[in-house]
């Protein structure tokens, strides 16, 4: 057991919710997480996302609340609204220096990082995590029109494996009545999205 490979999770919530959506399936984080414990040591299992503070109510929370209760740690903070030049409301809410912060620090922990974003803005994380040694699959999709993943960080990756190829793993089964998580709904799970977030 002590030669397993040191894995954590990186997980651009946002991200990896529209993949998932692109490919028509919803992620079932506890098969996610089972999976890739099966692959090697899962030291962490990472989950970033912004939160719309002042919204009654926030399809997202659930699933934040689940998370936090089954094995990830959730890193979130608050969006920015504010008026773009033809005066339309839009959202903003960017965790691309909180992932690479973490990662960075994690790196000489570790052996090998999955990151679940196809955002070409990680490609110099990728590389200077691979300075320190580490190994790095990105999981995003090239089989959507136009591509999910940025072709320079795919480029850049040590591995990249495609969702579509992970459907069977960590998808969530409609057919299959959801058993409700201890101490949170069991909505849980889906990781809907109720506002579009400007990522840049």
């Amino acid at each position: 057991m002590a030669d397993q490979e040191r894995i954590a999770l990186f997980i651009d919530g946002a991200n990896l919710y529209a993949t998932a959506k692109s490919l028509g399936f919803d992620i079932d984080y506890k098969r996610l997480l089972k999976e890739f414990q099966s692959r090697g040591k899962l030291i962490r299992a990472f989950y970033y996302t912004a939160l719309v503070e002042d919204q009654e109510y926030s399809s997202i929370r659930p699933l934040i609340d689940w998370l936090d209760y089954n094995g990830y740690s959730v890193v979130t903070k608050p969006t920015k609204e504010f008026v773009d030049s033809l005066g339309r409301r839009k959202v903003k809410g960017n965790m691309d220096i909180e992932l690479a912060v973490d990662a960075m620090e994690m790196a000489e922990h570790l052996d090998h990082i999955v990151l679940f974003s196809g955002d070409g803005d990680f490609r110099s994380l990728v590389e200077a995590v691979q300075r320190k040694g580490v190994r790095v699959s990105v999981v995003s999709t090239n089989t959507t029109q136009p591509a999910m993943v940025a072709d320079e960080l795919r480029r850049q990756a040590d591995e990249f494996i495609d969702l579509i190829h992970l459907i069977n793993k960590i998808g969530r089964d409609p057919d299959r009545p959801q058993r409700a998580p201890d101490r949170k709904p069991a909505t849980a799970s889906s990781g809907g999205y109720d506002h579009d977030l400007v990522d840049d």
